[in-house]
């Protein structure tokens, strides 16, 4: 039983999910005005699913790489517990137009356009045309952790707010760093499967250099919603969080291991987090 729900979490990327759904309810956090909470619940199931259906794709068109690599040579479509087919291509669509579906219908065409434009981004632009092809994969296909930013604020109001805008360009921002530690942590497996992610391309050292660098402009950007309305509390979590990102980065900057950048990846759901959680008490408060 235990391992059939791992499967499942695993298949379907839950965890990232959770996260991205948890994104969207910040977007709707920080946008002024207010939304039903059975509406906020339907936002963040929508989210979850369009973001399990991506995950769940991502899996079914990399089966030939995720074999190779052992951080993933055990998922589902690899070892055959799934059987690789139109059957699943069709559970994959039907969730993906079940979700878009319902946050058009509980909420509005803008709010819905970004909840498929996430699952979008992730699935194809990252996915198929980008990941095989260049180390800016990450870069763009990021952009799906901004859409549920903006699925959330345009569910409260399809005229976008800045601090709405600002806190997408933060989650732009915030995954590249995130990502690349991780793929220097792995960077043998991406190298065997020639997959063309940043250190397999420039190697650790300069790989973790642009972390750095990276992370600092995204701290710096983090700040700036205090300059549009938000409080005390978000320039707490924000600062804090972002320091202890910032801190891993130099420490990995400084000596680029598989120890300090898995520091530096869990540093950076820390930051991400602890930002979050300040918005929308900020917005509460």
């Amino acid at each position: 039983m235990g391992t059939a729900i791992k499967q499942f979490t695993d298949l379907f990327k839950l965890r990232i999910g959770i996260v991205i759904s948890f994104t969207a309810i910040a977007g709707v956090a920080v946008t002024p005005g207010s939304l039903a909470g059975w509406k906020i619940a339907l936002l963040g199931l929508a989210v979850l699913i369009s973001s399990a259906s991506a995950g769940a794709f991502n899996q079914y068109v990399e089966r030939d790489i995720d074999v190779i690599m052992a951080r993933t040579s055990r998922r589902p479509f690899v070892t055959g517990t799934l059987r690789h087919g139109p059957f699943w291509l069709c559970v994959i669509l039907a969730m993906l137009a079940g979700s878009v579906s319902v946050a058009a219908m509980a909420l509005n065409f803008t709010s819905a356009l970004f909840v498929f434009l996430g699952a979008f981004f992730y699935a194809v632009v990252y996915t198929v045309w980008l990941k095989r092809r260049t180390w800016m994969n990450i870069v763009i296909g990021g952009l799906a952790g901004s859409f549920a930013v903006l699925a959330g604020a345009a569910a409260v109001d399809p005229h976008l707010s800045s601090q709405a805008l600002i806190l997408a360009a933060i989650l732009f921002l915030w995954t590249p760093p995130h990502f690349w530690s991780l793929a220097i942590a792995y960077h043998k497996d991406y190298d065997a499967a020639k997959v063309p992610m940043l250190p397999v391309v420039v190697g650790d050292e300069r790989a973790a250099n642009i972390i750095l660098g990276s992370t600092i402009l995204l701290v710096a950007t983090s700040l700036m919603p205090v300059f549009y309305g938000m409080g005390w509390i978000y320039f707490i979590g924000a600062a804090s969080g972002g320091a202890y990102f910032l801190a891993k980065s130099v420490q990995l900057a400084r000596t680029p291991s598989r120890a300090t950048a898995m520091s530096c990846f869990h540093a950076s759901l820390m930051q991400l987090t602890l930002l979050l959680v300040a918005a929308m008490l900020d917005a509460a408060l």
